[in-house]
């Protein structure tokens, strides 16, 4: 069978369990759509939460940027993993006893104002859009690579597969869908990783094959991250284990990613799907027990396509390229232009082109793509996107046709769990929190659900969009923003709102919209409005979400010591939720 048979016998077996799955889990009411009933299993859902937090960044980005950066990448396997022992210890237990449908729902309640609540609506709606875009955009490279049509049709196509799943099944159905989305990525990840191990370093187990000894080939055995450190030497890129972020910079970034998860409303709401606070805690076991084994696989799997990219690409002549390098060259993922006329693709440090490349419709005959766009000086010659590594490493690894459909099956169930997670709370967030709450108390449960149907298809079209246009070159860097904008916002307010019972609804607003101003700002100015990137203290817009955390801390609490303090039933509402039952009073 051909590559294009077995890419659509995993693809469209795929796509018919998700439809199937929505289709018998239907949401009738509005406790299904939004919190299905309350009634999944600690097991189940903790599967689902994985694939709902394993989104396009991590399956297709975070080994892209570990293949690209090493060291560096780092941050993210910190921030990310650390911050979601921070979610299931300090945060959600308390919400899930607090017992609504939305994290803005104990925005509004704790902060006794509508106005707090749709704060809250807004907060959410910039960091889920945020967040889909690279959703959107990750969907959008695997169905460009797997049906050879430009990105723009391959985003069309997954944003209307997760309107048809998420729009009908809400989260009832989202959550059994996200559960085979799960095994879809799971084995999608790792069977490609123990095949690339086992011919690169003969261990079966990926992890031991990062840290063993590279024998492909003739040469004597050498550790494969000393051979890849040479690699990068050689060719006057940083060693591969060594850093080059600035040290503040590197903390603050982790630090958003950490506290960013922490306060990411469409992982929180996940947890009010099951039955009690006792069930949270076990879901939170088993998110974090399936959640490592894609991470702790994922640093194997960056080295391996590194030690692959660079082996297949430099000093290969373009005439004897592999054919997986033009199969991407032809979806403007991968460039190459011979400045020296020798031939020869060369793959060294420095950037190929000044700016993203640009094709023309046009091919040299036996020769690359035609590059329209200025080039640099140096001598870097080709250029290549980093989410596509993963997507690419079986390719590059010449592994079975079957098993490259599974991986492009998995980046899609990657993106696709995800962005149905975040469509769900871009929804509730109209149809619960601003129209059910604030503008139409009477509504009906179906006109309720109607609202956030609606909401979705609207939400969607603009994520679609961005999804096309993306704001940044690459997925993480993308989703990186949302962290810094959840960082910013609803981590330090949740956190005040469990454990201060001094903080008012004055101090919390204002915390929040001085949070969120600074952060968004300042990844406005310096990502969009300027050239020259002086950013303050070195600290990227990646990691200015922390600054902005710590903004928000500091207003909410001065604030609420100048204004009087809350009611005395909001009191009780913070002791009630702090406190199991027959125990002493909340101290703070």
């Amino acid at each position: 069978m051909t590559q294009d048979i077995w890419n659509f016998i995993f693809i469209g077996g795929s796509f018919a369990l998700y439809i199937w799955i929505a289709v018998r889990t239907r949401a009738a009411t509005t406790k299904e759509y939004y919190v299905a009933s309350s009634g999944v299993s600690p097991f189940a859902n903790g599967m689902a939460t994985a694939a709902d937090w394993m989104s396009a960044a991590t399956f297709i980005s975070m080994a892209g940027i570990i293949a690209a950066e090493g060291y560096n990448a780092s941050r993210y396997l910190m921030g990310w993993t650390g911050g979601f022992v921070l979610l299931t210890t300090l945060i959600v237990p308390y919400l899930r006893k607090f017992n609504k449908f939305t994290v803005t729902d104990f925005l509004g309640d704790r902060f006794y104002s509508n106005f707090a609540r749709a704060v809250g609506v807004i907060c959410a709606v910039f960091i889920c859009m945020t967040y889909i875009m690279g959703q959107m955009r990750g969907v959008g490279l695997v169905f460009s690579r797997l049906f050879d049509i430009e990105i723009w049709a391959g985003v069309m196509i997954g944003a209307s597969i997760v309107f048809l799943y998420a729009g009908l099944g809400g989260m009832k159905g989202i959550t059994y869908t996200q559960v085979a989305q799960y095994c879809v990525m799971v084995f999608a990840y790792t069977i490609p990783a123990i095949f690339i191990s086992m011919l690169l370093t003969g261990n079966v187990i990926p992890q031991f094959g990062l840290i063993g000894d590279f024998t492909k080939g003739d040469g004597a055995p050498i550790s494969l991250l000393s051979k890849l450190n040479a690699l990068n030497a050689d060719l006057g890129f940083a060693k591969y284990t060594d850093g080059s972020i600035p040290k503040l910079d590197m903390f603050c970034i982790t630090a958003v990613l950490m506290c960013g998860t922490a306060g990411l409303p469409h992982v929180i709401v996940r947890f009010f799907t099951v039955r009690s606070v006792k069930a949270v805690r076990k879901s939170a076991c088993w998110t974090l027990l399936f959640i490592a084994v894609i991470y702790l696989t994922a640093p194997a799997v960056g080295a391996f396509a590194r030690t692959n990219l660079i082996s297949e690409i430099h000093g290969t002549k373009y005439s004897e390229a592999p054919s997986w390098f033009k199969n991407w060259e032809d979806r403007g993922l991968i460039a190459w232009v011979d400045k020296n006329g020798d031939g020869v693709m060369q793959h060294q440090k420095g950037d190929a082109f000044l700016k993203k490349p640009v094709y023309s419709p046009d091919r040299v005959e036996g020769g690359p793509r035609v590059v329209t766009n200025q080039l640099t000086e140096n001598g870097n010659e080709v250029f290549y996107e980093r989410d596509i590594l993963v997507m690419a490493n079986p390719e590059m690894a010449g592994l079975p046709m079957w098993v490259i459909a599974l991986v492009m099956a998995g980046c899609v169930a990657a993106a696709l769990s995800t962005a149905a997670g975040l469509l769900l709370v871009l929804s509730t967030s109209i149809s619960h929190d601003l129209m059910k709450k604030i503008v139409s108390p009477n509504m009906t449960d179906s006109h309720e659900v109607l609202w956030a149907r609606s909401a979705s298809f609207a939400f969607l079209a603009i994520a679609a969009y961005f999804g096309i246009n993306p704001p940044s070159d690459f997925v993480a860097k993308t989703v990186a923003f949302a962290f810094g904008l959840a960082a910013s916002s609803f981590f330090p307010t949740i956190l005040m709102g469990i454990f201060s019972k001094r903080i008012n609804r004055e101090g919390a607003i204002a915390g929040m919209i001085a949070g969120i101003s600074l952060t968004l700002g300042y990844i406005i100015y310096f990502q969009f409005m300027v050239e020259h990137k002086n950013y303050w203290f070195g600290i990227s817009p990646e990691g200015i979400g922390f600054i902005g955390m710590l903004l928000n801390f500091v207003v909410a609490n001065v604030i609420s010591m100048i204004t009087p303090a809350p009611p005395q039933e909001i009191v009780e509402m913070v002791e009630q939720i702090r406190t199991p039952q027959s125990a002493g009073s909340a101290t703070h």
